[in-house]
């Protein structure tokens, strides 16, 4: 089955940096789309970040781009997330998500790591 995991998630000072990593499992990876994503406290899960098959195009919400970088290495099916300059704001559970097609819902989830920005 597929499976996706999560990693890298940790307490970390505001202004610093965490490179958050998911490996996939079950599905030929070169084939989807990735994304990340978190949930705080309280809120709906929002979308943080996102990489085409190829890894050729990624698109960012607003809140973190300029700080955070999404990548991929097909042949180890990883997906990272570099994140810097990091806020108070951004403390989370960061989940990674693969979706087949180009549009539409995401077809599978990891569960989670946490993410703690502290002042």
């Amino acid at each position: 089955q597929v499976q996706l995991v999560e990693s890298g998630g940790d307490l970390v000072q505001a202004g610093g940096s965490l490179r958050l990593s998911c490996v996939a499992s079950g599905l030929i990876f070169s084939n989807y789309r990735m994304g990340w994503f978190r949930q705080a406290p309280g809120k709906e899960r929002e979308f943080v970040a996102g990489i085409s098959a190829s890894g050729g195009s990624t698109g960012y919400s607003d809140s973190v781009k300029g700080r955070f970088t999404i990548s991929r290495d097909n042949p180890k099916n990883m997906v990272y997330l570099q994140m810097n300059s990091l806020k108070l704001d951004d403390s989370a559970v960061y989940y990674c998500g693969a979706r087949r097609a180009v549009y539409g819902s995401y077809d599978y989830w990891g569960q989670g790591t946490q993410v703690t920005v502290s002042s």
